[in-house]
């Protein structure tokens, strides 16, 4: 809890707080309005699947771009220029007034989202760096905040009559906060390497991490894109509560996150990894009970193994030495949304030739996965 006091105590480091809390406040509030956009375009959960993968390879391909643009502009200019994409951006899936509109609209959106996150991950990195703190995990907390706060927003969508309505002024609330925080950590630049520094062999040391990343950002995705119709389909539960689990799943990440730092600085990186992904692994035997409690318990259990993985993913590719933080983050962050990419629309098809039920399956196997590879970096000799 160190971290969120320092967080709340000083606008250096309260004002990037609210660009983590907005990606996800967006993002989540996309995800609450899956089933009704679902429904309105009439489209199958193959089509679904496809326009999520849409989503992530906007995310996916500016990668390459982002570090070039944080290196010419800074990373804290860069955060707000990505905040305001995210703003203009982020109404297009809910005025699709076509299957076509909504893929475009989602490309478009998942870039304006991976170029944020890239971005505001290399000024935290910077600031931490800079001032000797450990901030990283409280900020993913502020970003799984923004997650419970869209959560919320479920219970506030009998208010709107359209869901556009309810998105347009969520962005203009949230824009008008960040542009008011933003001279706060517009100053930040993050140190620029030469490229010819650059070698293959730098990757060696990420590539673990870039596994777990790719299978954890596919993890966190399918829980967010399709936990409400699991609800809804398996669990049968009434619309009022098909948000339950992503919201139970976004408190926990809040929580986890919050106390993520102290945790990662008494038993280190590697074992928070590993303790991470066994409650996780708890967490999908839960939801695969199919029953209200237990569902709804698993996915909270979820949210709080998964909370400390990717901040610490991140704080790990930020110390290695041989490249910029924003480039290694951006190498790390690009497994991850390649698991992105590919999860859901796997997760789509499986979900329609063999039911939700099995996809759910597959994700339990995939968070094992996660565990022995935390375990092997345990185990590695250190270098």
């Amino acid at each position: 809890m160190k971290s969120l006091g320092l967080i709340l105590r000083h606008r250096r480091y309260f004002a990037p707080a609210w660009a983590f809390m907005s990606l996800n406040l967006v993002y989540g509030t996309w995800a609450i309005y899956i089933p009704t956009i679902k429904a309105q375009l009439q489209i199958d959960k193959s089509s679904l699947g496809i326009a999520i993968f849409f989503m992530a390879m906007g995310s996916f391909l500016i990668l390459p771009i982002a570090p070039k643009i944080n290196d010419y502009l800074g990373c804290g200019k860069a955060t707000t220029w990505g905040i305001l994409a995210l703003g203009l951006l982020g109404i297009l899936p809910f005025i699709a007034p076509s299957y076509p509109f909504l893929l475009g609209g989602l490309f478009l959106l998942g870039a304006a989202q991976g170029f944020l996150d890239i971005s505001m991950n290399a000024t935290v990195a910077e600031i931490e760096r800079r001032d000797q703190v450990t901030l990283m995990t409280a900020m993913h907390g502020f970003f799984s905040l923004g997650g419970v706060l869209a959560g919320l927003g479920t219970f506030a969508m009998a208010w709107f009559t359209h869901a556009y309505e309810h998105m347009a002024l969520l962005l203009v609330l949230m824009i008008l906060v960040n542009l008011f925080f933003f001279g706060a950590y517009k100053d930040i630049t993050s140190e620029v390497k030469k490229e010819s520094e650059f070698s293959l062999k730098y990757l060696k040391p990420l590539l673990l991490l870039g596994i777990i990343s790719f299978v954890v950002m596919g993890s966190e995705g399918a829980i967010v894109d399709w936990s409400g119709l699991y609800l809804q389909e398996i669990v049968q539960l009434e619309n009022q509560w098909i948000g339950a689990g992503f919201l139970g799943f976004s408190i926990a990440m809040t929580t986890g996150r919050f106390f993520g730092d102290g945790i990662s600085q008494r038993i280190g990186s590697e074992k928070i990894l590993a303790l991470g992904a066994a409650v996780a692994t708890v967490g999908y035997l839960g939801v695969l009970q199919d029953q209200f409690f237990w569902s709804i318990s698993g996915f909270t259990a979820i949210g709080l193994g998964l909370s400390v993985v990717i901040p610490e993913l991140f704080r790990m590719a930020g110390r290695q030495k041989t490249i910029n933080p924003s480039k290694a983050m951006a190498i790390v962050a690009g497994f991850g949304y390649s698991g992105f990419l590919t999860g859901p629309v796997i997760l789509g098809f499986i979900a329609e030739g063999f039911g939700l039920r099995t996809s759910y399956y597959s994700l339990l196997g995939a968070v094992i996965a996660v565990f022995f590879t935390a375990v092997l970096l345990i185990t590695k000799p250190k270098e």
